[in-house]
């Protein structure tokens, strides 16, 4: 499947912005069942000042802001060949040595709710993939998808707690669980072509877990699926803060107001 994406965020502040620093993760990188046949980034409002692949092998984009702005925009364009994979990824790659995965994050921490959707999900399974199909099925019934109750700083307990959130906080549910049963699990941000729509709400996110003798294998808790040639991957992280599209810091007063369009299509 060949797909075309455009992907625009706009940022506004109250106050002018003296200076401002932003990673972009938001190039994708031809992997097993994805091909990137084109791709550009333009930044408005900012200046590019270096880019490198970090230790997840993310292409990364460093930005710094011009002075005095009070509005920034970040669009990207490209065109996307997949192919329906299962949702295998393959071998482990990238700088990040494979035990780095078990290790939680403030986000993914596994505490009394992870350990007791562990147990709920079962033991009786044939094989470590249909342990983890079984413990996103689990996922998928103790948190319901609601957008709006959750933000990006809202860990894996939590979202247990309140019963519901977004594909980010299944990500780290599955994330948190996994690691507590021994398997090394990353969490994915990119995006999802919707099969009723080409205007998307925002990015998609998911996680992978590596099972021996395949590899990583992607779990979208959201859609109750692996993913197929409607997705594609653009970065992979310990966590949401280590994948996430734009990520950075400004010094300044006044609030910051953020629009994103998005389009994925076929």
């Amino acid at each position: 499947m060949r797909l075309t994406i455009s992907h625009t965020t706009h940022y506004r502040y109250e106050e002018p912005v003296h200076y401002g620093l932003q990673q972009l993760r938001l190039t994708p990188k031809s992997r097993a069942g994805q091909k990137v046949v084109s791709w550009e980034t333009q930044v408005e409002g900012g200046t590019r000042q270096l880019e490198y692949d970090d230790q997840h092998n993310n292409h990364v984009a460093l930005v710094s802001f011009d002075d005095g702005r009070s509005e920034v925009t970040i669009r990207c364009h490209g065109v996307v060949e997949t192919s329906d994979t299962s949702g295998v990824v393959g071998v482990h790659g990238g700088f990040a040595p494979l035990w780095l995965f078990l290790r939680p994050t403030p986000l993914t921490r596994a505490g009394n709710n992870v350990r007791k959707l562990v147990k709920a999900a079962g033991g009786d399974y044939p094989d470590e993939i249909a342990r983890l199909h079984g413990l996103s099925e689990e996922i998928a019934r103790a948190v319901t998808y609601e957008a709006g109750k959750s933000h990006t700083a809202t860990t894996a307990e939590e979202t247990l707690d309140a019963g519901h959130g977004v594909c980010q906080d299944h990500a780290h549910v599955f994330i948190a669980a996994a690691r507590s049963m021994g398997i090394p699990a990353r969490y994915v941000s990119g995006y999802l072509m919707m099969d009723d729509r080409v205007d998307q709400d925002a990015s998609h996110a998911w996680a992978e877990a590596h099972v021996d003798g395949i590899g990583w294998i992607g779990f979208d808790v959201s859609n109750e699926i692996c993913p197929d040639e409607r997705y594609v991957r653009v970065a992979t992280g310990l966590d949401y803060t280590e994948a996430a599209p734009v990520s950075g810091m400004r010094l300044g007063e006044g609030e910051e107001h953020m629009v994103v369009t998005l389009q994925v299509q076929q």
